[in-house]
């Protein structure tokens, strides 16, 4: 594992340390590597989107396409749909 050594002014380090105590992390470490993490899952996603937004439709989405998508739900939960 790599070190990496930052500087925060004082008002963002006591943030940081108040996130540690308040939200369970033991150390400001352990916190700053959630953030990056889920900075990494927000750019995944946006990529993600940007992909879906740029491709051309692959259905209509009427209500039998989404009629369609609760039926394959409730056979793989074992429900059937309410009267």
């Amino acid at each position: 594992m790599g070190t990496m050594n930052i500087s925060l002014p004082d008002t963002l380090k006591a943030f940081v340390d108040e996130q540690v105590s308040q939200r369970g992390y033991g150390t400001s470490s352990e916190y700053v590597r959630e953030l990056i993490r889920k900075d990494q899952d927000r750019l995944q996603l946006r990529s993600l989107l940007i992909s879906g937004a740029e491709s051309p439709p692959a259905a209509v989405a009427d209500g039998n396409y989404f009629e369609g998508l609760r039926d394959k739900v409730r056979k793989a939960a074992g429900t059937t749909p309410k009267a």
